[in-house]
């Protein structure tokens, strides 16, 4: 069917990415930690026993009152149910697409791998300390970048008192690798 005749709500709510999220880069995995794996989880069951029930019981309420053209909790109930489950099989994919590696176990390595927490400086002597982790845990404010970032595929595989370099769209960029660290095993 051509697009010309598609209205705009019909469009496959399976291939939209929510705002931010990246798409897992073709033909590659979707890395994640056990501490990102646990928050979707942690997510995908809260939209499913939590708000999603609250919502339908809402919408069945405002469906029984009568005129649904102009009834504004059941319009904004159908749109929010709509939300919720376009997040939901968001979630569902990308923990089905999910390999869960716990960087713990390079604890005591110093080269850099997934999971690594980098402690690196620029030639200015400006030191900046970065997490690597899965393109659905990255959160830059708080240091951590998606394993498929520039900066992070640079450091990969490097060790500790190496340089590299970052190319930018400034230029390239020289970084020398200070500290390398991995979480402990848990028991």
């Amino acid at each position: 069917m051509n697009k010309a005749f598609v209205k705009e709500g019909d469009q496959d709510d399976d291939d939209d990415l929510p705002p931010g999220a990246p798409p897992i880069p073709p033909g590659s995995k979707n890395y994640i930690t056990p501490v990102g794996y646990q928050r979707i989880k942690d997510e995908l069951l809260q939209l499913i026993d939590v708000e999603r029930p609250e919502v339908v019981k809402v919408v069945h309420w405002a469906a029984s009152n009568g005129d649904r053209s102009e009834n504004g909790d059941y319009i904004y109930g159908k749109r929010r149910l709509r939300e919720i489950d376009r997040r939901i099989r968001f979630l569902t994919k990308r923990m089905d697409l999910a390999e869960v590696v716990d960087p713990s176990i390079h604890h005591g390595n110093d080269q850099v791998f997934f999971g690594a927490t980098v402690t690196y400086a620029k030639r200015d002597g400006e030191e900046h300390t970065i997490t690597i982790v899965g393109i659905d845990e990255f959160d830059p404010l708080k240091g951590k970048v998606s394993w498929i970032s520039p900066v992070a595929r640079t450091l990969t595989k490097a060790r500790e008192g190496d340089t590299v370099l970052l190319h930018t769209p400034n230029g390239a960029e020289e970084l020398e690798i200070l500290e390398v660290s991995y979480p402990a095993p848990t028991p």
